[in-house]
């Protein structure tokens, strides 16, 4: 099937198209032990258009005891810090060279705009690998002067050292494909771990076309495996699986806690990263185009498929209709189509189950008496497009706003005071971002330490840093990715008491 013969599409990614279709393990690019396969399909038009292996707990196996060799007899186990920051670097000066490529994989793939996927995505992937290469070299312990009372006739000497956690098992979702991936393997492979890399069934591709280029940097066999699979098949024996030291995994929270379950079994270290309901406050003293140009940008940004998506818009009343109407004319000016077509602001949902999961969302807030301001229903054209949507005359106990929609749908919802919206803000089960929107930075000041999130934005939102560590409270996650806080999820401390 020629794709998109009307839209530019590289020569690099045609090449990698024809040939992706096995995963990786070791040096090898093997397929399922099974047989079995999976198709990979074009959200944008519905139609398969490659496959790729259905990995299951043999091939993990497989992967998990590449990962291990690797890690305790292979050349990564005696590689000098140094050695891992040039490899990181290469790996992130390769992705800038192949940076269309990659976002036109992602276009393709998760259906995403290609411009968003190049500028975000690829450019957030290459900026966190070289900001954690940096950091092979500086993973350090410390000294003490220790007393040890029960000795007091001699001195000791005390010391830690952090060290690699081991083998490391990554399950990341298909909203960021490629960004997930780089989260993960930045700090694994800076602290020495080993992984084992499994991507989403819906979007596989990026991580595959990202694990050529490792070995093309020059990381040895088994540092890192990709295997492609189903998540209740693959996913599960990875995360069950006892030769892995660490489970790093991004996703739904009702899927975390599956995962930490599984790990806990083996008392195997683990993260998680999962999902939110982020407010979005637009106080009095807003300027209501710039809070309703924010709020566009804080839900539609990647479809609503964003575990930060600004998806409960709560408007001081006195600004209310303003931020809506402004809001709502912005979204139905967006410009959808497939992901590939550089003239696209907002692409289809991921698959048709997400179509019908966001759908389902949309009709039960009708159901409960809510009222579309703009959108609320699929787009006509064939794919999984579902209109911007704007709710209003919605009720803190409707489903469409306690529970995650993960997709381009906001409930705007009036309020009078501060403590209010502190209050309702926090009346949730997550507690990942939130933004807010004032000139009044006392107000603003007062208001950060009551809202119960892992990330506040004020006059932005979804905006991230490689330095800045990312997580959630409540059921948001356990953990933090990014900055120098991810270093503790890949390392032990061990403690050292020396007698002179």
């Amino acid at each position: 099937m020629q794709l998109y013969p009307d839209f530019p599409m590289g020569d690099g990614t045609r090449a990698f198209l024809a040939r992706a279709g096995r995963m990786l393990i070791g040096a090898n690019w093997v397929d399922a032990l099974s047989g079995e396969t999976l198709s990979v399909t074009d959200p944008a038009s519905g139609e398969a258009f490659c496959r790729v292996p259905a990995a299951d707990a043999a091939d993990v196996d497989r992967a998990v005891a590449a990962a291990r060799h690797a890690f305790e007899q292979g050349e990564w186990s005696k590689m000098r810090p140094v050695d891992r920051e040039r490899l990181l670097l290469k790996l992130a000066d390769l992705l800038e060279v192949n940076a269309q490529e990659l976002a036109e994989i992602e276009a393709l793939d998760n259906g995403k705009p290609v411009t968003m996927a190049r500028h975000v995505d690829v450019a957030l992937a290459i900026d966190f690998l070289r900001y954690m290469a940096g950091w092979a070299t500086k993973i350090e312990g410390s000294t003490m002067d220790v007393s040890v009372p029960l000795v007091r006739d001699r001195e000791f000497f005390g010391f830690t050292r952090r060290e690699a956690v081991g083998v490391v098992g990554a399950i990341i979702p298909w909203n960021f494909p490629l960004l997930m991936a780089a989260w993960k393997v930045g700090p694994a492979l800076a602290t020495g771990c080993t992984m084992v890399l499994k991507p989403a069934e819906e979007t596989p591709l990026s991580a595959l076309r990202f694990a050529e280029l490792a070995l093309e940097a020059g990381y040895p066999p088994g540092v890192l495996n990709v295997v492609t699979g189903l998540g209740h098949t693959a996913g599960a024996a990875l995360a069950s699986h006892p030769g892995i030291e660490k489970v790093a995994f991004t996703g739904s929270t009702e899927v975390g806690k599956l995962v930490g379950q599984a790990a806990i079994k083996n008392m195997t270290r683990f993260s998680l990263e999962l999902g939110g309901k982020s407010p979005v406050i637009v106080l009095d003293d807003a300027d209501p185009a710039i809070a309703a140009a924010g709020a566009a940008q804080a839900i539609f940004f990647n479809q609503g498929q964003v575990c930060t998506a600004g998806s409960r818009l709560f408007i001081h009343k006195s600004r209310f209709e303003q931020v809506v109407e402004g809001l709502s004319e912005i979204a139905a000016a967006m410009q959808m189509g497939p992901g590939i077509d550089p003239a696209t602001q907002i692409g289809p949902l991921v698959s048709a189950v997400q179509q019908q999961r966001v759908m389902g969302y949309i009709n039960s807030g009708f159901e409960e008496g809510a009222r579309a301001a703009v959108g609320g229903e699929r787009d006509a054209r064939q794919g999984y497009f579902v209109k911007p949507t704007v709710l209003v005359d919605v009720r803190d106990d409707m489903k469409v706003v306690r529970e995650e929609i993960f997709g381009p749908v906001v409930v705007a919802l009036p309020y009078d005071d501060l403590d209010e919206v502190a209050r309702r803000a926090n009346d949730t089960p997550y507690g990942l971002a939130a933004s807010i929107w004032s000139n009044d930075l006392g107000r603003v000041h007062r208001l950060i330490p009551k809202i119960k999130a892992g990330t506040v934005w004020v006059n932005c939102h979804n905006m991230l840093d490689s330095a800045m560590p990312f997580g959630g409270y409540k059921q948001s996650g356990i953990g933090r990715e990014m900055g120098r806080a991810v270093l503790d999820l890949y390392t032990e401390s061990k403690s050292v008491v020396m007698m002179l």
